[in-house]
């Protein structure tokens, strides 16, 4: 467009200056080797024009005759270019169909029209490839030869983390995303890899490094950001609880202030706080979480702030906190446990049956059996409410992958994924129960831990009358052939209906022996659940 305007200038130029000259009419005389020449203005103006375009003319001719060879050549190189990035776009969309076959002809294609160190991209076309055929191996090593070209490192380290991850070689997958994250933090797949490798060998302070990486580059928003902080300054807090008392109160308290509604966050800042002394701001955070969302272990802390308080003491702290969330199941146990430790039993009573009929949960028919024990010793009171227990929904726990633990963790144990416990009631009846603590692998818990130490401390069993067994048979077999300890894998099981053996079916297997006490001895025996 400016070369086209150029050139109207150019002739509306050449236009007004021979106009100008066809009004003032003149005559130019040239002398020359003894010869005069006379013309007149206009004519000597266009021949001097007529010599100017002439000589133009011979000169683009003279240049395009000398470079008439590098354009030729010019010409097939542009269209063999043309040709290998059709080939390549073709290969490309092929790979991205999963048309193998046709997705290792076009890199051929591509690879013949195009030198493959000017187009990078001939380099993945050739490893989709492989990867479409199966041969992991060509494209592994395909993706190791990218990593020598800065251009296609990032490439070739994505490629090797997904083969790695294939493979199920997570050391390796997180080594890739590792050196990709270094040159790259904005690349979700591998801060978010690495993030997972620092969580998991306890790199906490790296963790952080990279969370706020992960901010400046927004690559995650704010709100996120700051939760994945107060997550791992919690677990900064509890890893360093027992070395550097200040440094997990600085973690603690800063992990509070992103977010005051947490629970670990605030357990931890008020633990840490009243380990020196400091019950005043303690027992400040601990409020402010309660009231967000009533947590057992914020009360247990929150009661037990002062080592030295008497029974009556504590049962007023747990009031105080009754009082900041009113008709809320876990106030109301709160205040029930406290008052069974004072063996204020009236209270504690009241407070369960509270807790019941706002939220009717195993927890609360435990504590009113622990409270029925203590204040009457009624067995019979005791089983019927152990029997209810065993119907009733779970209560709130730590849950993350469908693991069950007791305890809050930083990531789950099942993927490594950050923040993955909620405090929820598990979906399965009893499910999994795993202590942060303990080996997963170390066997079945019982269930009397899994209980939260029901009224008594006696085993359990199951009388398991669901076999197919005759009426000769089932006389012939003992009782101990089909009454089992029960643990919490077998009492998962155990489904809704299950019978409490009554306390007359336990005394009528006692031996018949004079000297022998009914109470005593039926208090030494299991608790016994019947299946039918």
């Amino acid at each position: 467009m400016i070369r086209l305007l150029a050139f109207l200038i150019v002739v509306f130029a050449l236009g007004l200056g021979f106009a100008w000259l066809a009004d003032r009419p003149g005559d130019m005389v040239v002398t020359f080797n003894g010869y005069q020449y006379q013309v007149s203005l206009m004519v000597a103006a266009v021949a001097v024009v007529a010599v100017v375009a002439a000589v133009m003319i011979f000169w683009w001719l003279v240049k395009s005759l000398w470079n008439s060879p590098y354009t030729i050549s010019r010409y097939f190189r542009v269209r063999r270019r043309d040709r290998g990035y059709q080939a390549l776009s073709t290969g490309m969309i092929a790979a991205g169909a999963g048309d193998g076959a046709l997705a290792r002809k076009k890199t051929k294609e591509a690879a013949k029209l195009i030198r493959s160190d000017q187009e990078p991209l001939i380099h993945l076309l050739e490893a989709q490839a492989s990867l479409l055929e199966g041969d992991h191996e060509g494209a592994r090593q395909k993706f190791e030869s990218m990593l020598d070209d800065p251009e296609m490192r990032l490439l070739g380290l994505r490629g090797l983390y997904l083969e790695a991850e294939r493979l199920g070689d997570r050391n390796a997958a997180r080594h890739y995303a590792g050196r990709a994250a270094a040159v790259a933090p904005q690349l979700a797949w591998a801060a978010e890899s690495t993030l997972e490798e620092l969580t998991a060998r306890g790199d906490w302070d790296g963790a952080l490094k990279l969370v706020d990486a992960q901010k400046s580059t927004r690559q995650i928003e704010r709100d996120a950001a700051n939760r994945r902080r107060a997550v791992l300054l919690t677990a900064k807090a509890q890893a360093l609880a027992g070395s550097d008392p200040t440094a997990a109160r600085t973690a603690a308290i800063e992990a509070n202030r992103l977010r005051p509604e947490f629970a670990p966050a605030a357990v931890a800042a008020a633990a840490a706080l009243f380990k020196q002394n400091d019950v005043r701001k303690g027992s400040k955070i601990l409020e402010t979480a309660w009231k967000a969302e009533p947590h057992p272990e914020i009360a247990e802390l929150y009661t037990h702030a002062r080592p030295g308080d008497a029974v009556l003491d504590r049962l007023n702290r747990a009031k105080k906190l009754q009082e900041m969330k009113k008709n809320h199941a876990e106030s109301s146990m709160t205040v029930a446990r406290a008052a069974l430790d004072a063996q204020d039993f009236s209270t504690a009573r009241r407070e369960a049956e509270a807790a019941i009929r706002m939220d009717r949960r195993e927890g609360a028919y435990l504590l009113l059996a622990d409270i029925e024990e203590a204040e009457t010793g009624d067995q019979g009171k005791v089983r019927q409410l152990l029997s209810k227990a065993v119907r009733a929904p779970r209560d709130p726990a730590w849950v993350a992958d469908g693991v069950v633990s007791e305890r809050w963790a930083p990531v789950s144990p099942v993927t490594g994924r950050l923040d993955a416990f909620e405090w929820r009631a598990p979906m399965e009846r009893l499910g999994q129960l795993i202590d942060s603590h303990e080996d997963a692998s170390a066997g079945p818990v019982p269930v009397i831990e899994a209980l939260a130490k029901p009224a008594s401390e006696r085993p359990v069993e199951v009388i398991d009358d669901t076999g197919p067994r005759t009426a000769a048979g089932k006389e012939a077999e003992s009782h101990e052939d089909h009454v089992r300890p029960i643990t919490a894998a077998a009492f998962a099981a155990v489904p809704a209906d299950a019978e409490a053996v009554e306390p007359a079916e336990e005394l009528a297997r006692l031996p018949d022996d004079p000297g022998v006490d009914p109470d005593e001895e039926a208090e030494k025996s299991p608790r016994r659940f019947r299946l039918f």
